[in-house]
């Protein structure tokens, strides 16, 4: 019998009321209903970070199915000395990315600690500032769109969403993986870090990067919707 079932659990509870230590032991333990759930909650989650090494969906779900195999066979080895979550997102981002190279995806094993290969990259492009030699030099030629004034409803709607997600789509594969885990996934800081295997210094710039980029995209839709 499972600890968590010796500690009373029903065997139909979710992961979600069940501590690590009781997870753990369920899992070791075939429970094959806290397996189902586990991979309710992450297998979306998964797939969309195996993509940013990956040619294609296919593959990806290969990866996702691989990590799947590895958790389980590796389960009698874990340490607890990280989450079970991001000890799962750990093993699937190594295996991504080694799979990616070998499909031949240009994507280093550096490109999520290298800052993308552009330290001094700017965070908002500097055409948008007056130059050097003017008087307003380093000032907003013109201000960002304010959003506080646009109706609830239009900011969540389809079509914003739809803009959000093509402009994440376009990034830099380590602002890509950093600002969907942190953004659209909610994960911490620290999480995110451990996953990729960044240094918090690294990871809030990407982060940063990332968010101009997409807010730089927004404002266009959203001068485009207006004009």
């Amino acid at each position: 019998m499972s600890r968590a079932r010796q500690a009373g659990a029903d065997p139909s509870t979710p992961i979600a009321s069940l501590d690590e230590a009781g997870l753990v032991a369920a899992l070791r333990n075939g429970d094959a209903a806290a397996f189902a759930s586990l991979l309710e909650r992450y297998y979306p989650a998964m797939l969309r970070l195996a993509q940013i090494y990956v040619p294609n969906r296919a593959v990806a779900e290969e990866v996702v199915q691989e990590t799947w195999l590895a958790v389980l066979q590796g389960l009698a080895r874990f340490a607890g000395r990280a989450s079970l979550k991001t000890w799962i997102f750990r093993i699937l981002t190594n295996r991504a990315k080694t799979r990616g190279m070998r499909e031949g995806r240009s994507v280093p094993f550096s490109a999520l600690s290298d800052l993308d290969a552009s330290p001094a990259e700017p965070a908002v492009d500097p055409a948008r500032f007056y130059p050097p030699g003017q008087r307003s030099a380093g000032h907003w030629i013109s201000l960002p769109l304010a959003w506080e004034h646009l109706p609830e409803e239009r900011l969540l709607a389809q079509e914003t969403r739809a803009c959000i997600l093509q402009a994440v789509a376009a990034l830099p594969p380590g602002q890509r993986a950093v600002i969907s885990l942190r953004d659209i996934e909610g994960w911490s800081a620290a999480e995110v870090c451990t996953i990729l295997g960044v240094s918090e210094a690294n990871q809030r710039v990407l982060l940063h990067r990332a968010r101009s980029k997409v807010r730089h995209a927004l404002e266009h839709y959203f001068a485009g919707v207006s004009g």
